[in-house]
């Protein structure tokens, strides 16, 4: 199938992950917007695609139901009705143990994680319902499937919370044509990094996934026809053990 003028929005959009996919999905001739929290990133990550058409920014607090809601309504506006949302926005904290994280910490990651994809996704619902047609692509972790000390309590809390919030939706969904598909990375470099409590050595950083190995990914999900749904994908660099 082809791609060629779907409507996308790609939040966490402007760097690592949100912005692969971004990128991707554009070059593949989608009509692209990202949103983030900071503006000036946003434009700055856009104008890096030199391609046609451009990939338009918004900035927007995905935490914020209502800033959510004027998002959506620009969007429509702006590029129409909504193909493919894909919620990558996401954070982690240095400080991770439950012995170090503070109340406030865990309430951002919460809120950023998953109510911020929540929010998202019930705006985005209604209009895919009345066309019986749409992707909605979460991009958790395997700290989402697997819990793990590195991930630290409050991410893996909120990627367990994004895995059961995609899986119940896109059960629900289904008899309304909408495809929803939790993808779960291991290891790859972005800028999330720089939150970890110890850097990463040079070596594994070389050896890491790249985000564009997973935006090809999402292409390929996009392209399938209608028939298919790919419920769920999990995507590791060879070194990293998963089972």
């Amino acid at each position: 199938m082809t791609l060629k003028d779907k409507t996308v929005l790609v939040t966490g959009g402007g760097s690592g992950i949100g912005l692969g996919i971004a990128t991707a999905l554009a070059g593949e001739g989608c009509r692209v917007a990202i949103t983030g929290r900071d503006g000036e990133k946003l434009r700055s990550a856009a104008a890096g695609y030199q391609g046609e058409p451009p990939i338009l920014t918004r900035a927007c607090d995905v935490a914020d139901r209502d800033a959510v809601d004027s998002l959506f309504e620009w969007l429509d506006e702006a590029l129409g009705p909504l193909d493919i949302l894909v919620n990558s926005a996401g954070i982690n904290v240095p400080n991770r143990a439950i012995t170090e994280v503070t109340p406030d910490d865990w309430d951002r990651m919460l809120a950023i994680n998953v109510t911020g994809a929540f929010n998202c996704i019930y705006a985005a619902l209604p209009g895919m319902r009345r066309r019986r047609s749409g992707l909605i692509v979460n991009i958790s972790s395997i700290a989402g499937k697997r819990a793990m000390r590195l991930g630290g309590v409050g991410y893996c809390a909120s990627k367990f919370a994004m895995t059961a919030l995609g899986t119940t939706i896109g059960l629900e969904e289904r008899p309304n044509g909408i495809h929803v598909t939790n993808i779960y990375p291991g290891e790859v470099k972005t800028p999330i990094l720089a939150q970890r409590p110890t850097p990463s050595p040079p070596e594994k950083l070389a050896q890491m996934l790249l985000p564009e190995d997973i935006a090809a990914m999402v292409v390929t999900i996009a392209k399938l026809p209608p028939r298919a749904l790919v419920p769920e994908l999990v995507i590791t660099p060879l070194y990293q053990e998963y089972a």
